[in-house]
C-alpha cells in the first residue's frame, strides 16, 4: 500500500466511512474487540489505536464550535483513529490555504518519515491541491492599492486593469476572467516585482516527492441528492438550529460564516421564513457545493474514480488496496 492515499470526492458521497475502512484494513491486525475498547473507553483512558492515521482536506470541519452542520466523523472514529485539522481552530480565527498547506505538509512529510500510513480525505478541492501541488506565499496584502485598483476598474472596466495585467504578466492575463482575480494577480506583481504566474510556477508541493496514490469517489447524481438531503435532514434532528444559534457571534471570520447553514438558519431564526424553507436552502445551497467540487475534481487527471453506486464502503477500500497492489 501507497504510504499515502488521498480520497476525494464530493460532499455526502461517503468519503469519511471508506477512509476509515481503509484505515482499518492497512493494519489489519486491529480486531472488532479493539474497536469495542475504543467505544468503552473515556477519553483520558488509555486507547489502543489503528496504525493508519487520517489528515482532513475539509476546509469546514478545521472548526471546534461547528460539528453537526459541517458532518464531523463520529465520535468513534475520531477515538479509534488518530485525526488531524479537524476541530483545531475557533470559527473566530483567520486560517488560509497557505496556513494549512504549510502546516499539513510539514505533518505529512514528518509522519512519512515515520513509516506512518496516511490517508488524507477531503472534498475542499483548492486544499487538495495546494497539498499535492504547493501554493505560494509572502505576497501579502496592501488593501490601500487594492482600493485603487478597484477604483480603476469602475471607471474604465474590467479589461483596462486586465490589459495593465498584460504588460506585466501575459500568462495569467490569459487564464484569468474574474475582476478579483485580475485585481489579485496586479497586487501580487506590485508587492513583489513578481508575476503571478512565476510565483505559481515556484510552489512545489508532495506531488512527485512523495509516494501518492488518489481516489476519487462518485455516485449517481439522484443518489447523491437523496444522500445530501438525508444528510441535513439528520442535521436538523441532530440540533443544527442550537448549534447556529451559539455561532451567530460578531466575531465570526468570514471563512465560517460561509459554512453551509449558518445563513440558511440565521434566516429562520430571524424570522424571514419557515423551518422547512430553511432546510430546502441547506440542501440546495449543499447540492451545489456537490456540483463545484465535481467539476474542480474532474479536471485532475491523476485521480482514480470508484463509482461508490456499486461498491459499500468496505468493497471500495478493498478496490483501493488492489489497485494500488499492482502499480
Amino acid at each position: 500500500m501507497s504510504n499515502i492515499t488521498f480520497i476525494v470526492g464530493p460532499t455526502a458521497v461517503g468519503k469519511t466511512e471508506v477512509a476509515y475502512q481503509l484505515a482499518k484494513k492497512i493494519n489489519p491486525s486491529t480486531s472488532l474487540s479493539v474497536l469495542r475498547s475504543v467505544l468503552n473507553q473515556s477519553k483520558e483512558g488509555a486507547v489502543e489505536r489503528i496504525k493508519a492515521e487520517i489528515v482532513s482536506a475539509d476546509s469546514m470541519l478545521f472548526y471546534k464550535e461547528a460539528s453537526i452542520i459541517t458532518s464531523r466523523p463520529p465520535e468513534y472514529i475520531l477515538r479509534s483513529i488518530p485525526h488531524y485539522f479537524i476541530g483545531n481552530i475557533s470559527v473566530k480565527d483567520s486560517y488560509s490555504v497557505f496556513d494549512y498547506f504549510t502546516e499539513s505538509s510539514k505533518l505529512i512529510s514528518d509522519l512519512h518519515r515515520k513509516n506512518i500510513p496516511l490517508i488524507v480525505c477531503g472534498g475542499s478541492g483548492l486544499y487538495v491541491k495546494a497539498l499535492l501541488d504547493g501554493i505560494f506565499g509572502g505576497a501579502g496584502e496592501d488593501k490601500d492599492l487594492r482600493k485603487k485598483l478597484e477604483g480603476k476598474a469602475k471607471e474604465f472596466g474590467k479589461e483596462y486593469l486586465r490589459e495593465e495585467l498584460r504588460k506585466v504578466d501575459p500568462e495569467t492575463a490569459e487564464k484569468v476572467k474574474d475582476l478579483r482575480r485580475i485585481i489579485r494577480a496586479l497586487e501580487v506583481y506590485r508587492l513583489t516585482g513578481v508575476p503571478l504566474s512565476q510565483k505559481k510556477k515556484e510552489a512545489k508541493g508532495l506531488w512527485g516527492k512523495l509516494p501518492i496514490k488518489i481516489f476519487g469517489l462518485r455516485m449517481k447524481k439522484e443518489s447523491l441528492r437523496e444522500r445530501i438531503d438525508k444528510r441535513v435532514e439528520n442535521m436538523f434532528s441532530c440540533g443544527a438550529v442550537d448549534e447556529v444559534k451559539k455561532l451567530l457571534r460578531p466575531d465570526l471570520s468570514p471563512a465560517a460564516e460561509k459554512i453551509i447553514g449558518i445563513k440558511e438558519i440565521a434566516g429562520f431564526l430571524n424570522g424571514e421564513y419557515d423551518i422547512e424553507t430553511a432546510k430546502e436552502l441547506m440542501k440546495q445551497a449543499t447540492r451545489q457545493l456537490a456540483k463545484r467540487q465535481m467539476t474542480w475534481f474532474r479536471a485532475d487527471k491523476r485521480i482514480n474514480w470508484i463509482d461508490i453506486d456499486t461498491f459499500a464502503a468496505e468493497e471500495a477500500a478493498d478496490k483501493m488496496l488492489k489497485d494500488d497492489k499492482q502499480k
